[in-house]
């Protein structure tokens, strides 16, 4: 029989409030705390911090705090990634980032989901998709990007786009629900 954390990493129903997720996520929070607490000439005690929230990212990430996300140990980031303030990811399944991407503020890419249907719903029971972030990626302001999703190298994303399928690589895509707007050239 599955425990709960790898239910949760197949996509399968899984409870949230299990004892060793609610643990992790709680080993996240004080490693959050200790990084948004932190001070801009602070570089060395960030770096260390998220080094161990979020071990599987590339050379030269910056993250300006606050920053916010569950588990941190199932975002895979490539080299010279950038989050601006308030960015929250929602990392119940594995949130992949390619290099050189930018976040801006307020962006929020989820992970997880409930149940469409009431009772299983309220039994408290959720699930996940993964996100798939590609290189050279922007995305604006506002960005929502939803449980599934997956987007191409060197998109742009329009500021306060509500991200809910896939966007190819080299497009400009905007709106709610996002859509291609049209094909970057190089």
């Amino acid at each position: 029989m599955k425990i709960e954390k790898e239910k949760m990493l197949s996509g399968e129903l899984y409870d949230a409030l299990d004892k060793q997720l609610s643990e992790e996520r709680l080993q996240a929070r004080r490693l959050l705390k200790q990084l948004n607490d932190s001070r801009e000439d602070q570089v060395a005690a960030r770096t260390r911090v998220l080094k161990e929230l979020i071990p599987e990212a590339g050379e030269g990430l910056w993250i300006q705090p606050p920053f916010y996300c569950d588990y941190g140990t199932n975002i895979k980031i490539g080299e010279k990634v950038f989050f601006n303030f308030n960015c929250v990811v929602l990392d119940v399944m594995p949130v992949i980032i390619g290099s050189r991407t930018l976040f801006g503020p307020n962006v929020q890419l989820y992970t997880a989901a409930h149940p469409m249907n009431h009772k299983e719903r309220a039994s408290g029971l959720e699930f996940a998709k993964p996100i798939t972030i590609g290189e050279d990626v922007w995305l604006g302001g506002s960005v929502v990007v939803c449980p599934g999703v997956t987007i191409g190298d060197r998109a742009v994303i329009g500021a306060g786009s509500v991200v809910t399928k896939d966007i190819p690589s080299d497009v400009f895509a905007a709106g709610n629900p996002c859509r291609v707007i049209r094909h970057l050239e190089e």
